[in-house]
């Protein structure tokens, strides 16, 4: 049985929620640092690759990472706290016995505005669908939108027709302004 590593991202004030399903195989390197030490972390992922070309920055460091959804107050959680893998990959289809991370998505709802929960793929919706009946109930002013998913095994889509749907549907940056009173000569 594996546990999640990594917990939920929650911003300051944010208003979106981004659902995943669990974490990849060999998310943490041994040293716990480099490209594995937070979501989408297996290099063939397109997650992050879709949103630098939206949003056209470089998304290489968890603190770029993080930076970008404290600027989109978009909040991320995994549906799943803890599992077994059937097979000895990262598919969503190896995942078995899977206890939900219920818990951490309730007090997400709880605290925080949130507008639109988005799925990665249409796995994550079907856990949500089935698992989380009483939060789409409890809060059913929130908008529910499926991503295609990033990973590279759904190649209905190539990337740039997954950038396309995700720029489509994603928040966009808001810049804030800050007024400031004129100094006094």
């Amino acid at each position: 049985m594996e546990t999640h590593p990594f917990g939920s991202f929650v911003p300051n004030n944010c208003r979106y929620l981004l659902l995943g399903s669990f974490v990849a195989k060999n998310a943490v390197n041994s040293e716990g640092e480099g490209q594995y030490n937070w979501y989408f972390s297996t290099k063939r992922n397109q997650f992050w690759p879709i949103l630098e070309n939206i949003y056209q920055r470089t998304l290489k460091t968890k603190n770029q990472k993080q930076d970008l959804f404290k600027q989109l107050g978009l909040a991320f959680a995994d549906t799943i706290l803890s599992c077994t893998r059937k097979y000895n990959n990262s598919a969503d289809t190896s995942l078995t016995d899977m206890v939900f991370n219920d818990q951490a998505i309730k007090k997400i709802l709880r605290e925080n505005n949130i507008e639109i929960i988005y799925f990665t793929s249409r796995f994550v919706e079907q856990i949500y669908r089935k698992n989380f009946k009483e939060l789409i109930t409890k809060y059913s002013n929130i908008n529910l939108v499926t991503l295609p998913s990033p990973s590279p095994r759904y190649a209905k889509l190539n990337l740039n027709q997954k950038t396309a749907v995700y720029k489509k549907l994603m928040p966009k940056v808001t810049l804030l302004w800050v007024t400031r009173k004129p100094s006094k000569q």
